[in-house]
């Protein structure tokens, strides 16, 4: 008999696996008992004290949680404004918030008897944490990335390696996360037998985007409380994230969805301009259709995903999961998109400053929270979540744009 607790997620999604309008399962019918499988699963083990035991255990040990939540003093000085806080998931062992539901899906294939583990990954870092648990758990791992991001993060790559993950290399269309998805998607459709897919965000079919939602929400509960603690009681008037899939996102949101008085803001890649290619601002420009299993929001073009473009590799995806859409079509959220440019300038400044080499893709959220703290005053609080650290980017960076200090003024 399964021992259980409650739950603290939400009641979405639905029964069909629908946040409103977005989500659902889309995908081939001959895969509908293996997702069938896993969402039966899950809902078995996710108020299962051993389960739960075991992930708290795992997350302790293998990944250092939890992470605190920093105060930028030397930015907020600079800036003058509003008080910017982080919460360090740069910290977490393999640098980035993925391992959060990497050990989460491992568990899952353990209580599965599913002896291997398959992924996508953009930057490298959700594929160096799955290879990570899986050989904690000594699960076989293979991971599918764009040829693009394989040449681009080329440190994460060899990570991979290293830990005894084969890394497949998706060479159609862009090369990028978006094609390194649909490699994934079909070799789990021929290995589900004795396969788990392990998506790398709150995307693709129910249930995953459930899955990934809940064990990224450590991030939220413990942000609330640290802060909480920081400040004497007062909460974050902002909670700022970087947004293409969600699963950073949605993990710091968790601790501030029902607080109206917190605003959440999704912060996306403008990357060169607002020109159709040129950018994967998904909410700024998308519209509804369905992409790898699930309705959301998609930049399309002629009735197709479109090519997009960021210098954040974990950022250059034409989609948002369902929940993320949800929450943009309810109003919960507010949207804004950060240029390429404007993402190196603050990657010096933080560096430079603060002593942090953030991810490039976290960089976006900061570039906004910055934005943001100059034109509020002291007495505000923001919130940024700080997804990943930078080592990954720092040869791309130097190679691209110099060692040197690019300080906006």
């Amino acid at each position: 008999m399964i021992e259980t607790v409650s739950s603290d997620s939400p009641n979405l999604p639905d029964s069909q696996g629908y946040f409103g309008q977005f989500g659902g399962n889309h995908y081939p019918p001959e895969v509908k008992p293996a997702l069938d499988e896993l969402a039966n699963t899950y809902r078995a083990v996710r108020q299962s004290r051993d389960f739960q035991r075991t992930l708290d255990t795992v997350r302790k040990g293998l990944q250092g949680r939890p992470t605190p939540v920093h105060y930028l003093e030397n930015t907020s000085r600079r800036i003058g404004g509003a008080q910017i806080y982080v919460k360090r998931e740069d910290l977490n062992h393999t640098g980035a918030h993925k391992i959060n539901h990497c050990v989460g899906f491992a568990l899952l294939a353990r209580e599965m008897g599913k002896r291997k583990l398959i992924a996508e990954t953009g930057a490298g870092q959700h594929g160096v944490a799955l290879a990570a648990a899986a050989a904690y758990f000594g699960l076989e791992c293979e991971i599918h990335m764009g040829a693009i991001d394989i040449e681009k993060q080329s440190s994460n790559v060899g990570r991979m390696r290293l830990l005894g993950a084969h890394v497949v290399s998706a060479t159609a269309g862009q090369s990028t996360l978006k094609e390194a998805s649909d490699s994934a998607f079909n070799a789990y459709v021929e290995q589900r037998d004795h396969a788990l897919y392990a998506i790398g965000s709150a995307i693709g079919p129910h249930p995953f985007p459930m899955i990934v939602r809940d064990f990224q929400s450590v991030v939220g509960r413990e942000a609330r409380g640290q802060f909480l603690s920081l400040t004497g009681g007062c909460l974050p008037d902002h909670v700022v994230a970087c947004v293409a899939g969600g699963s950073n996102a949605l993990g710091i949101y968790a601790g501030f969805l029902d607080d109206s008085d917190v605003a959440l803001h999704a912060v996306e890649p403008l990357g060169k301009s607002d020109e159709p290619g040129q950018h994967a601002a998904t909410l700024s420009f998308g519209r509804p259709g369905v992409l790898h299993g699930a309705r959301s929001i998609i930049l399309q073009q002629d009735g197709a995903p479109a090519k997009v473009s960021s210098v954040a590799s974990g950022l250059v995806y034409p989609g948002v999961g369902p929940e993320i859409a949800m929450l943009h079509d309810t109003g919960r959220l507010s949207v804004s998109a950060i240029p390429d440019e404007e993402v190196i300038d603050v990657f010096f400044q933080v560096t430079r400053s603060e002593g942090i080499i953030p991810a490039l893709e976290s960089v976006h959220a900061l570039a906004y929270g910055i934005r943001l703290a100059s034109s509020e005053p002291a007495s505000k609080r923001i919130l940024v979540n700080l997804s990943g650290r930078g080592d990954k980017d720092v040869d791309h960076v130097i190679a691209n744009y110099g060692a040197g200090c690019r300080l906006t003024t």
